[in-house]
């Protein structure tokens, strides 16, 4: 007995469409990521360093934090939140258009960066992350060795 192309069709992707529902990433996930991949950031390189400009607003500066991982990767992070004044009012939204969420950025930092030397300032929403440069290595000079007569 053959069987209906279409429910053969049906059949054979059934378990195809079962993994992808199991391991669907969850709304906070996709959310955070929609959140990590919206923060700007640009990044400028001076001669003497490297700045990283991310925009913040609404954003105090307790709110966020400027990590050094692994001693080469720049971590940027931070959250979002809602004002808790309101919300102990009996207060209710009729629209919520900005975002409540995480955010975190990660950048490798090149091997000339002087990491003890980092700053970061928040200032009108926009944090500015300055990395130094370490000076060039001197070149090294030639080591002149006596030659004696043997």
């Amino acid at each position: 007995m053959a069987m209906d192309p279409l429910v053969n069709t049906v059949l054979l992707s059934l378990p195809d469409e079962m993994e992808r529902l199991l391991h669907a990433p969850t709304r906070s996930y996709v959310r955070d990521s929609e959140a990590t991949a919206s923060t700007p950031v640009d990044v400028k390189e001076y001669p003497h360093s490297y700045v990283f400009i991310v925009d913040m607003p609404g954003l105090r500066s307790n709110d966020i934090k400027v990590q050094v991982e692994d001693d080469n990767i720049l971590n940027i992070s931070g959250e979002r939140k809602r004002n808790e004044k309101e919300d102990e009012g009996g207060v209710k939204y009729i629209r919520m258009e900005r975002r409540v969420a995480k955010f975190m950025r990660k950048f490798t930092l090149p091997a000339d960066c002087n990491l003890e030397a980092i700053s970061a300032v928040c200032q009108d929403g926009v944090l500015t992350v300055t990395v130094p440069k370490l000076p060039p290595p001197e070149p090294k000079k030639p080591k002149t060795i006596e030659v004696k007569i043997g």
